[in-house]
């Protein structure tokens, strides 16, 4: 939140957050089994962090595809001297756990001894699904993110344009900052943990746009999961993670050009019906296959497996 808040860190921050960091491995011989997630020591080199947790079992866990910030990075040098910095922590792991199949495949590229695909989930606890799908007022369409993602965001803008001229609705943001759209109403919302469920069941779908690019190949659609999870019917990019947690036409719709994401969204703003066929679908599905309560379980047996007790 602060990254957000201040545009980035103080130096002070990453020197004292780095120490940290280091003080923690130095000490982590002491335990069975060592939870990572993701890196340990970002933009360090690797045969240090590999240093550092020698003699160390531990567990690697990717939601993002975060190699490419280094073999997709624009300097030819960083690329050289780090492009496979993520590989050789990979490689040396007990256990990678993957958010998709696409960062799976790269673990096992590398060398991973143990790679398992486990989707990013939520506690169906603190998201409880709609139970009106009638709209008394103007629907809301729900979007969740940061205001580094906001960006895909904003590329649907003249989509949103031409659908608010045929049929009125408000642009929930939620996470975003301030984010203006000529043309649409856009009502912004802080994100908190505490009130992101809430601010997401009282609107009426939600959606998650993405670029095709390799980095968004590695995102693990937790938006959909989420819109799902409060029983709202989604409208997403056919790209990634997206292509395995919604069932097109059943949970949610699927759009790829500009005219087919206002298309897709007018015929879910007309439609009260369809809006909670595929919200109630969507919730049931997110309860067989995304929820921690399927998940956790697994995750456990996993760990005692790889840490020996």
């Amino acid at each position: 939140l602060n990254k957000y808040k201040d545009g980035g860190y103080s130096l002070f921050a990453l020197l004292t957050t780095y120490w940290q960091r280091c003080s923690m491995l130095m000490g982590a011989r002491q335990f069975n089994l060592v939870w990572i997630e993701k890196e340990a020591l970002p933009w360090w080199p690797a045969w240090f962090e590999k240093w550092m947790l020698r003699g160390v079992p531990y567990v690697l866990d990717f939601d993002d595809a975060i190699f490419h910030n280094y073999d997709l990075h624009r300097s030819s040098l960083v690329r050289r001297f780090y492009g496979r910095r993520i590989d050789r922590l990979i490689a040396g792991a007990r256990l990678v756990v993957a958010g998709n199949h696409y960062l799976a495949d790269r673990a096992i590229a590398a060398g991973a001894a143990h790679v398992v695909v486990i989707p990013t989930v939520v506690d169906l606890a603190r998201y409880l699904p709609k139970t009106d799908y009638l709209n008394a007022g103007v629907p809301r369409i729900a979007w969740i993110g940061s205001p580094t993602t906001a960006q895909y965001l904003r590329e649907l803008a003249e989509p949103l344009r031409a659908l608010a001229q045929r049929v009125p609705f408000v642009l929930r943001v939620i996470g975003a900052g301030a984010l203006a759209m000529p043309g649409v109403e856009v009502e912004c919302k802080p994100w908190t943990a505490a009130t992101e469920a809430a601010l997401i069941v009282e609107c009426d779908m939600g959606i998650m746009p993405l670029r095709d690019s390799p980095w968004e190949q590695g995102k693990c659609a937790y938006k959909l999961v989420q819109y799902m999870a409060c029983g709202l019917p989604t409208v997403s990019s056919p790209i990634g993670a997206n292509l395995d947690v919604v069932a097109n036409g059943a949970t949610g719709l699927f759009a790829e050009t500009p005219d087919a994401w206002a298309g897709q969204l007018e015929v879910l703003l007309r439609d009260d019906a369809l809006r909670k066929s595929l919200g109630e679908a969507g919730r049931v599905r997110v309860e067989a296959e995304y929820c921690l309560q399927r998940t956790a379980p697994r995750m456990l047996q996993l760990l005692k497996e790889v840490g020996g007790s």
